[in-house]
């Protein structure tokens, strides 16, 4: 062949190889995104945005406990090693892929006895040994982008895996903050409850005083001492709240349940919640969140997938070959007459299966068309939990500045009853009615500061800012 020939093959070959039918993966439109977020108080500024989507979240909140509990989880927590584990599997696939667009080699060798039949032998030796070695090339030769585009498929189902890795992330650390705060907020209402009833202790102390000088009733007595049994009946309910917030905590962090008892038996305040956690904008939203990058490239792995069903309808073409020898002796296997050599072009076409090939086409479509809608709704929902959880942290806020308010004014009128009932201006009945009010009142507010700040976790983990950004390497 002359050298313009060679050159023209060559030319030939490598645009064949350049060119993978099937639709190429554009980025899909999304649903029609606001410039700003309604529920939003100000336009954040960039420094702003930056912190709110880079900083590490939990660490705002300024408790070194919760941030210790944090990183726990995020170095121990099984489900999180279950995640990475299917990550590492999804890239072992992606290399696997990628070894089909190189020549396959393979080496055998193999040495035995045969026996033939009477016949077989033809009048020669019907026993003897029999060596031989080979070595197998195959290659398919990928014209119309069949494997190219399982490549690109399994490479953007990698990334998905990635994306799933980071949003176990923040369903972990959303876990640990939001039982933290629980925790936190449980024993704050144990402690209230002890305080309350010993509170109502030296009341009944009182009333006991007042009826052995005379001055008392057995009524008193019994609804004093009525009202202290229903404060101690609630301590129970809340002991349990907290053992099972220690066993969840230990867990998350990769521990036996009753690991961290010790640990967090000690009563500190709720984490503070930061003073303004800018939103930015609902275009920084879909780019951030780890659920919506999941589903952009899952639609991305079902458009190569349509490729992959569209390559079936032209012929696929392959190289292989073969060289080895072969012998009836060991001495033999590398003498010049044991060589033996193949070469092939392989063509497989399956034309006269093109209803099959068309009706696998038309899955791959549907498919695709199924992750586009899938796509566009995890875009809604991210701006949906966006804009509910702005709503949600700005009114509990605005409940939990009520209700401190509240408890401080019964705790003054429960001040002031007590030195009234102790100088005999009013019943007890007043004083016992004051004494629960406060500690109602206690007990919604500390409920209320608890709320607001798990609706400030909430907004956290509706952002997908302040999370590990720990890039997913491909390989």
């Amino acid at each position: 062949m002359s050298k313009p020939a060679n050159w023209s093959l060559a030319a030939v070959l490598a645009l064949l190889q350049g060119c993978a039918v099937g639709p190429d993966y554009h980025r899909p439109p999304t649903p029609q995104v606001p410039d700003s977020f309604s529920q939003a108080t100000a336009t954040p500024t960039v420094q702003a945005q930056a912190r709110a989507a880079d900083d590490a979240f939990w660490k705002r909140f300024d408790d070194p406990q919760l941030t210790a509990l944090v990183n726990t989880a995020l170095a121990s927590n099984y489900d999180l090693r279950t995640a990475l584990a299917n990550y590492d599997a999804a890239n072992a696939l992606l290399r696997l892929a990628r070894f089909d667009q190189a020549p396959t080699v393979t080496l055998s060798a193999q040495a035995g006895h045969q026996r033939l039949a009477s016949d077989e032998a033809n009048g020669a030796s019907r026993s003897h040994d029999l060596y031989a070695n080979k070595a197998v090339l195959g290659w398919e030769l990928d014209f119309f982008g069949r494997v190219r585009r399982a490549v690109e498929s399994q490479q953007a189902e990698t990334a998905a895996r990635a994306s799933d890795l980071q949003a176990m992330q923040v369903a972990v650390v959303s876990q640990v903050a939001t039982t933290y705060i629980d925790l936190r907020a449980a024993q704050r209402m144990l402690t209230l409850t002890n305080a309350n009833a010993e509170s109502q202790r030296q009341t009944l102390a009182v009333v006991q005083g007042r009826l052995q000088g005379g001055r008392g009733s057995s009524y008193d007595l019994s609804k004093a001492q009525a009202q202290l049994d229903t404060t101690l009946s609630r301590m129970p309910q809340l002991q349990a709240r907290i053992a099972v917030d220690k066993h969840r905590l230990a867990v998350l962090a990769g521990l036996a349940p009753a690991a961290l008892d010790a640990q967090l038996q000690q009563v500190v305040d709720m984490p503070r919640i930061p003073a303004a956690i800018e939103p930015g904008t609902p275009a920084q939203i879909v780019r951030r969140r780890p659920d919506v990058a999941a589903a952009e490239q899952q639609l991305h792995a079902a458009t190569a997938r349509v490729g992959v069903a569209t390559a079936d309808l032209f012929p696929r073409l392959s190289l292989g070959a073969a060289l080895g020898t072969y012998a009836f002796t060991g001495t033999g296997l590398y003498g010049g007459a044991s060589e033996s050599n193949l070469a092939v072009l392989g063509i497989d076409w399956s034309f006269l299966d093109v209803g099959r090939v068309n009706s696998r086409i038309a899955a791959a479509d549907a498919e695709a068309a199924g992750r586009l809608a899938g796509y566009q709704q995890t875009v809604l929902v991210a701006l949906e939990d966006v804009e509910n959880a702005l709503v949600r942290l700005a009114r509990s806020k605005e409940q939990t500045l009520r209700l401190t308010s509240a408890a401080d004014g019964w705790q003054n009128a429960a001040n002031l009853s007590s030195a009234r009932y102790e100088a005999g201006a009013i019943e007890l009945f007043e004083l016992l009615d004051v004494q629960r009010s406060l500690y109602e009142a206690q007990l919604q507010q500390a409920d209320s500061q608890a709320g607001s700040t798990t609706r400030a976790v909430d907004l956290f983990v509706a952002l997908a800012g302040g999370w590990p950004q720990h890039p997913v390497q491909q390989e």
